[in-house]
């Protein structure tokens, strides 16, 4: 048990030292990079089948008993998200051995990709709330370096921004840890569900609105998303790609995460706030992405108006719900990936990523079309695709609960996502280029099997899951269902009731 909770942090890191070693030897670090990030999938696969068949597994770093020491827990929510960042790792190394070039492979791009990876998984593994602001700080730095790697004016600019907003929402969330330990005397979170249900109420909701600002700023929720459509555009696109897929379900997974575990108790509050502002994220992400005339930032404000889905069913706080988010989660972290892939193989064969510069990809690029079409649509939630089931678990959910009016955002904000998407189809790929623009650039056999392949793999995923539903819903409810029972978790990290 204890090598399978470890290796998700201990491969990125090693893979990223070795890295490091063969810094100027190119071939050897592509080789490292995807092997790296194979091994690392492979190992949260077995990580899911262990916690699904076990139960939730934990790992006392130095046996060190809890609350004492450092925990690592593995849930089915944490194992599963594992398995999503190995699976968007391995993608964009594949994908860049085509699109990231020598100089900024030479100043340590695949190493900071293993460093990201590393703080990802730890965050989604830690059983502690100082180790959750520690883990946040590694992934931070390893983001910030590679989206200011290559030293273009744009890109620092997009750094800068990205940078200062997120040491904001540190610095908050490490002010809202101190108070945490100041009211507790404890960090570990399976520790915490019983001391802050005999805490004060004030207290408590005062910490839980701390929390949610903090994360709500790394989740590039309502109002504090105006970062991401800032920055997301400015990196190369395999960096686009993987924080999109990535960075923002990270705050999401710690809001789920402090939500069902440690704030709970005012529901009635704290959770009808979630949902206030689950709605106004969505709304305002998508007539931003709307109003856009470039692809990546249509996509980046389609990221912040779905992560208005993925905190939906936290605000709804029902097991149904719950499912809701988690299903949504693991389909909008596959398509929102692909559709940046897109874009990358977009941008080589046309020069450019403005709408109004673009057009004909249709007939020149009729595969590209295919992929783009499908993960549009599965994105706008067009039956019988994932981000169908998605939207109709959550807003059969919010019907059950009686709750019309978020229902009714939830599928007013598919159809404006549905435009958002057809206007790239319409001007893009169906529409025909401008007067005097050059050919559409034709790629090469060899050069399109790493541009195309991690895209087709994530599109046939995409596609399994919109076919079987069914058994993803199964793995949805279960993780649900677990998170819902506290005393499961303190049970395995305490061995007692909460």
């Amino acid at each position: 048990m204890k090598p399978l909770l470890i290796l998700p942090i201990l491969l990125p890191l090693g893979f990223a030292a070795l890295s490091l070693f063969f810094l100027h030897m190119r071939r050897v670090q592509r080789l490292l990079s995807v092997v790296g990030m194979t091994s690392l999938l492979v190992a949260a696969l077995f990580l899911l089948q262990f916690v699904w068949r076990q139960g939730i597994g934990v790992v006392q770093i130095g046996d060190w008993p809890a609350p004492f020491g450092i925990s690592l827990v593995a849930d089915l929510f944490s194992a599963i998200m594992i398995v999503l960042a190995a699976l968007m790792g391995l993608s964009v190394s594949i994908y860049s051995l085509a699109d990231i070039d020598a100089p900024r492979e030479g100043a340590g791009y695949h190493p900071l990709l293993h460093f990201l990876l590393m703080g990802v998984c730890g965050a989604f593994l830690t059983g502690d709330i100082f180790n959750l602001y520690v883990w946040f700080e590694v992934m931070l730095m390893a983001s910030f370096a590679l989206m200011a790697l290559g030293g273009r004016r744009l890109q620092l600019e997009g750094s800068v921004k990205y940078v200062i907003l997120s040491l904001i929402a540190s610095s908050l969330f490490l002010s809202a840890v101190g108070i945490l330990y100041g009211l507790t005397g404890t960090l570990n979170m399976a520790d915490l569900v019983g001391r802050l249900s005999a805490s004060p109420v004030h207290l408590v909701n005062t910490l839980a609105v701390l929390f949610l600002i903090a994360f709500g700023i790394k989740s590039a929720l309502f109002p504090l998303f105006f970062w991401l459509p800032a920055s997301y555009h400015t990196p190369p696109v395999p960096v686009s790609a993987l924080f999109a897929g990535l960075l923002t379900k990270v705050g999401i997974y710690a809001l789920i995460r402090v939500f069902t575990l440690l704030f709970n108790q005012e529901a009635g509050y704290t959770h009808s706030l979630i949902l206030i502002v689950s709605g106004l994220t969505m709304i305002t992400g998508i007539l931003g992405a709307v109003a856009q005339n470039d692809f990546r930032r249509i996509l980046s404000f389609n990221i912040i108006s779905h992560s208005g889905y993925m905190i939906m069913g936290l605000g709804l706080f029902t097991p149904l719900a719950l499912a809701g988010s988690v299903f949504y989660i693991i389909h909008h972290i596959i398509v929102i990936t692909t559709l940046f892939l897109v874009s990358g193989v977009v941008r080589r064969l046309q020069g450019s990523l403005q709408l109004p510069e673009m057009g004909g990809l249709y007939a020149q690029a009729p595969w590209l079309s295919l992929i783009f079409l499908v993960a549009a649509f599965s994105l706008a939630g067009v039956p019988p695709l994932s981000g169908f089931w998605g939207k109709l678990i959550l807003v059969q959910a919010s019907l059950s609960a009686e709750n019309y009016l978020i229902a009714a955002t939830a599928l007013m904000v598919g159809l404006l996502t549905l435009y958002s998407m057809s206007i790239v189809w319409g001007k893009a790929f169906w529409g025909t280029p401008p007067d005097g623009k050059a050919p559409v650039r034709i790629l090469t056999i060899r050069e399109s099997v790493p541009y195309y392949l991690p895209m087709a793999v994530l599109v046939l995923l995409t596609i399994g899951i919109s076919v079987a539903a069914g058994p993803v819903l199964t793995l949805s409810t279960r993780t649900a269902d677990q998170l819902l029972d506290p005393t499961a978790y303190v049970r395995a990290v305490l061995g007692e009731k909460p």
